[in-house]
């Protein structure tokens, strides 16, 4: 198409329309990943709970998976240049306002618009990169690159995040979004023709009512699986209303996608085996993938680490992502079995929580977790985009952007999933277990009290009052079950997703289709929207 449409100027090497098209897309990737970067220190700025972070996140995820569709027909519409330009902008002043407010109502508002301009912005410049990409080995190496920035989007945010809140207020990370999207926006000005990719469509007879059905409907789901735990599920009325209401949405979404001429969603993508298989385990890997977090979380609270710690042990995790990556895609051109690729994947995510069930102790030390973040990094990156490129494969291209669509709710879904499993089990295994530790630690116990003693000697030794020795013994003994309920809960988690991880690798195998699916892209498939 770039030899018939000059999208860029004449004059304009092909290096920089590369590197133009990428601090775009950078953006709005590390965008996306602010409310998880650190969400204590977000949570205290704005005077919420975690959980409220978590949903600010959700809300613009839902509202990027809701619009995918949607976006295409302004996309058609609005010249490229003129269509990149006005979304950048508007994303600026969207960051500007999350800059200045304290309001966490207002803030889900903004999450929410920049989740819609977001879905724009890196719809065309994914579109402008992969029309440049005219061969099939090229458009396979152009997901990759995608797919890996995605993978790494997390520690990569977290790394260059940590030193910025560390030193200043939360919302200044919102100051940097700003000045991170002008000089993309500055040199796609100046390089790019104001030129159409595709012929103008009026807006008109557009599906404005399957839109706003299925966005409310995203949001639901994303309330009920984040808030549920919080405010006991069906315990709750709140939860109970926003239940019904996701049944009644689904109800008359399917119906109407069934009844339309032109559905929002052809819901006869279905059909095809092979495309829900692929679904399947994209749901699967977000399920797995979110397990990561526990990881974490165990070197901030039982380790230790701060932030800034954190994200340079996250740099072998990104170390993993890229050399995965590479050979994933090398595996893939070189049209390798697509069954081992996935079992190779899996399995190297098996081996790595399976080994941090025996790494998770108090008395760990940061050089044991070296091997196990490589290899959470190898399996990670070896699933992406051959599981992406396999659901690309399967869904039949007269269905345009429903692949894309499903794809971005699959993902959508399983991350909402992740997040609401482990607050499930986090909640009950660690509250099980911490009243087990208290019926064995008791004053008839003579090790409790031979601990407690010591501690009080100890403490009094060094001048501390013999009451406040006693109570800070008792407090450091109480803090100590804590710990160890929550080393019990990783242990327990991990070894429930091994158990999945085994059960996929088995129905892999057991799969004798997947091999017959040869992943490709063809030039006329469509680029989904990275997320």
């Amino acid at each position: 198409m770039t030899n018939i449409i000059p999208v860029f100027k004449s004059w304009v090497p092909e290096w920089l329309i590369r590197f133009a098209l990428l601090i775009v897309v950078l953006p709005g990737v590390v965008l996306f990943a602010l409310s998880v970067s650190n969400v204590s220190a977000a949570a205290g700025y704005y005077g919420i709970t975690p959980n409220d972070v978590q949903y600010s996140l959700i809300i613009l995820y839902g509202s990027m998976a809701s619009f995918i569709v949607l976006e295409g027909r302004f996309f058609k519409n609005i010249a490229s240049k003129e269509y990149l330009l006005i979304g950048v902008i508007i994303l600026i002043g969207t960051c500007y306002l999350c800059y200045v407010t304290h309001s966490f109502f207002v803030l889900l508002m903004l999450r929410y618009v920049q989740g819609m301009l977001t879905c724009g912005t890196i719809s065309i410049t994914l579109t402008l990169m992969f029309n440049r990409l005219h061969g099939e080995r090229s458009r396979e190496i152009g997901y990759s690159v995608v797919y890996c920035i995605l993978l790494c989007v997390v520690p990569f945010t977290t790394l260059i995040t940590s030193s910025i809140i560390d030193t200043f207020n939360y919302n200044v990370i919102y100051k940097f979004a700003i000045y991170s999207y002008i000089p993309g926006a500055l040199i796609m000005f100046f390089i790019m023709n104001n030129v159409r990719l595709n012929r103008k469509l009026p807006l008109y007879r557009l599906d404005w009512p399957s839109w706003i059905i299925y966005s409310a409907g995203l949001c639901f789901i994303g309330y009920v699986l984040i808030y549920g735990q919080q405010y006991d599920w069906l315990g709750d009325r709140r939860i109970a209303l926003s239940i019904v209401a996701i049944v009644v949405l689904l109800t008359i979404f399917l119906i109407r996608q069934w009844n339309l001429k032109r559905p929002y969603l052809y819901l006869k993508v279905f059909r095809q085996p092979k495309f829900v298989l692929g679904a399947v385990l994209l749901f699967v890997f977000y399920i797995v993938r979110g397990s990561f977090g526990v990881t974490t979380s165990y070197l901030g609270s039982v380790l230790g680490m701060d932030p800034i710690h954190i994200s340079y042990m996250l740099i072998y995790n990104i170390a993993g992502i890229i050399v995965s990556v590479i050979i994933s895609s090398r595996l893939v051109l070189l049209k390798k079995p697509t069954r081992l690729i996935f079992i190779y994947g899996f399995v190297i995510l098996l081996i790595f929580h399976v080994r941090m069930c025996f790494i998770f102790g108090t008395q760990a030390d940061s050089s044991d977790l070296i091997i196990p973040l490589i290899l959470q990094g190898l399996g990670a990156g070896m699933l992406m985009v051959p599981i992406i490129l396999f659901i690309i494969s399967s869904s039949p291209a007269k269905y345009g952007n429903t692949g894309s669509a499903v794809g971005i709710f699959v993902r959508f879904l399983g991350f909402c999933s992740s997040i609401a499993l482990i607050n499930f089990f986090q909640l009950y295994g660690q509250t099980n277990h911490y009243n087990r530790f208290q019926e064995q630690l008791s004053s008839l116990n003579p090790l409790v009290v031979q601990k407690l003693t010591t501690t009080s000697q100890a403490l009094m030794s060094r001048g501390v009052a013999a009451d406040q020795a006693v109570k800070i013994s008792n407090g450091l003994l109480n803090k100590s079950i804590s710990v160890q309920a929550q080393l019990r809960f990783a242990i327990d988690y991990y070894q429930l997703i091994s158990w999945l991880l085994l059960g996929t690798i088995l129905l892999i195998a057991l799969f004798p289709s997947i091999n017959r699916t040869t992943i490709g892209v063809k030039t006329n498939q469509p680029a989904p929207v990275a997320f």
